[in-house]
């Protein structure tokens, strides 16, 4: 499969925009490009379509304060448990964080709060799919691909609703 991808200026630095032609199939942050493409070995061609142009869109309206939830089509490409781990994350309200635990309790498997920790890892689709509004059980702002201050940005905007611009 051939995917679409467009760099994006945005508050929290150069968002990196995949698409499948159907559905978004990463948001990678620029400390991560590289690693991203070595890893998934997808071919990768520069361009733009609808779902990359209404990701921008949606993108420019969160970070301005104007958006709350993202009505993209997802495309997840994990294992199972990966796969549900991600889709927990997508419930996760705006201007609300869970711990790993609740993560874990919420996909009914208490017990997997380290595999819930390794799947938000590999999440694909950040910022859109809201891993940085999971914390650790105290409180504290746990490790995130964009780094822990593109993290508390993040939630610092959900929680005042302002814009980033």
């Amino acid at each position: 499969m051939i995917y679409t991808h467009k760099k994006m200026n945005s508050p929290v630095g150069v968002l990196h925009l995949v698409s499948s032609g159907e559905a978004l199939a990463a948001v990678v942050f620029e400390n991560g490009w590289k690693r991203f493409l070595a890893n998934e070995g997808w071919d990768v061609q520069d361009g733009t379509d609808n779902v990359i142009r209404t990701t921008e869109r949606q993108l420019n309206e969160y970070f301005g304060g104007q958006r709350k939830e993202f009505d993209i089509p997802l495309l997840f490409s994990g294992t199972e448990f990966q796969n549900q781990a991600w889709r927990a994350l997508t419930e996760i309200p705006f201007g609300k964080t869970f711990s790993y635990s609740e993560q874990a309790m919420k996909l009914k498997n208490p017990a997997a709060v380290r595999a819930v920790g390794a799947a938000n890892g590999k999440n694909k689709i950040c910022i859109v799919v809201p891993c940085h509004r999971v914390i650790g059980k105290d409180g504290s702002l746990t490790g995130f691909a964009g780094g822990t201050e593109v993290k508390k940005i993040l939630l610092n905007l959900e929680s005042s609703q302002r814009s980033l611009f």
